[in-house]
C-alpha cells in the first residue's frame, strides 16, 4: 500500500507530534514516515543502545518484546514494534559490535 497524499499519514505524524509534546526530555531518534508503509513511525537510536532503552522504557514497551540480531560483523541490532496511538511504532537500536583486539588496528588498540 501506497500513500498518495499527506493525510494518508495522518497517524504516524500525530504521533510524532504527541511524542515531541510529551518526551522533549528525552534522546532525539532518527525519524521515518513512508508513503510505503502510511501507518509506521520508525525512530532509530545510533551508536548505542542507550537511547533506544530509554524511549523504550518511556513509553512501557517491555523488554520481553524486543529482538536482538547481529548485522553483518560490525553492528548489534535491537528491535520492537508495537501499535501506539493508531500507528504502527518502530523503535531500532544500533551499535557497533567492538573488533576483538587481535583485529584491531594499532590506532583502535591504544599506545
Amino acid at each position: 500500500m501506497s500513500a498518495s497524499t499527506l493525510a494518508a499519514l495522518n497517524a504516524p505524524l500525530v504521533v510524532l507530534r504527541m511524542f515531541s509534546a510529551e518526551f522533549a526530555h528525552l534522546p532525539a531518534p532518527g525519524v521515518s514516515v513512508s508513503t510505503v508503509y502510511p501507518d509506521r513511525l520508525e525512530l532509530s537510536f545510533h551508536d548505542d543502545f542507550a537511547g533506544f532503552e530509554a524511549w523504550r522504557d518511556a513509553l512501557g514497551i517491555a523488554p520481553e518484546t524486543v529482538s536482538y540480531h547481529e548485522q553483518g560483523v560490525h553492528t548489534r541490532v535491537l528491535k520492537t514494534e508495537t501499535d501506539y496511538a493508531g500507528a504502527r511504532l518502530v523503535l531500532v537500536g544500533y551499535t557497533r559490535i567492538p573488533a576483538s583486539p587481535a583485529v584491531c588496528s594499532r590506532a583502535e588498540v591504544g599506545p
